[in-house]
């Protein structure tokens, strides 16, 4: 199920677009599955994310982007229970077309809009996902063009209008590509290892200042880093 946004983008979704998109979408799919099928996992702090999902019945996951491969694929797998009801925010942008495709190979609720006080109309669907239909709205706080490690306000703000934790999640991999893209995006090697950290959750308050959001925000970048390093240390342990 997809949530339109119009989209500010001036780019056009051409045929050609289209053609490529589609192969790329296959070319992920395969990627993802044969990563999840080969590679050796560890997991950190995952029982406090259950029980978060159990007592709440929708979460806000966030990861940054360059983490979203592996811990997007995380969030549709098995590994969770009691089962988690994923959706993500994506760009209504052209290049949002291919991740909203891939999302919903896997059943996944998809929001087109920002991660910025300007994606206003997509928290607000993102809002009654998570209310009507217990969708936990994973969001990528420094997407979709950065600046990396940057997190922007929508996670925090969807977390106080809908009342639900906002929990940074993260990944480590042993050997891994990293990309030369503007978020350093981090693919796995096949039959590497991988370890995925669920960090500890924020509860924002309900009315907040600018200058208290700021701070959130700093709060959930702290948080998000030492989300990854518990997952980087879980990962270094014989």
């Amino acid at each position: 199920m997809t949530t339109p946004a119009q989209s500010r983008s001036s780019r056009k979704l051409t045929w050609g677009r289209v053609f490529v998109y589609r192969i790329a979408v296959g070319v992920a799919m395969l990627i993802l599955e044969v990563l999840f099928f080969t590679c050796r996992f560890r997991y950190v702090g995952i029982d406090r994310f259950r029980k978060l999902v159990d007592e709440h019945g929708a979460v806000i996951p966030v990861c940054w982007h360059q983490h979203l491969l592996i811990c997007a694929r995380f969030l549709v797998s098995k590994h969770i229970s009691p089962p988690l009801k994923p959706g993500f925010m994506i760009s209504p942008s052209v290049d949002g077309e291919a991740p909203t495709w891939l999302a919903q190979a896997y059943g996944v609720h998809v929001v087109r809009g920002s991660s910025t006080y300007s994606g206003m109309r997509a928290v607000r669907g993102i809002k009654q996902a998570i209310e009507k239909e217990g969708i936990s709205a994973a969001v990528t706080p420094d997407g979709p063009k950065g600046p990396r490690f940057k997190f922007k306000a929508g996670a925090i703000y969807t977390a106080q209008i809908a009342r639900r934790p906002v929990i940074p999640i993260a990944f480590a991999a042993r050997p891994a590509w990293v990309l030369k893209t503007w978020d350093k995006f981090v693919i796995p090697v096949p039959f590497g290892r991988i370890c995925i950290a669920a960090g500890e959750p924020f509860y924002p308050q309900r009315d907040m200042s600018d200058e208290q959001m700021e701070e959130a925000q700093r709060e959930m970048e702290r948080r998000m880093l030492e989300t990854y390093r518990m997952a980087k240390a879980e990962l270094e342990r014989k």
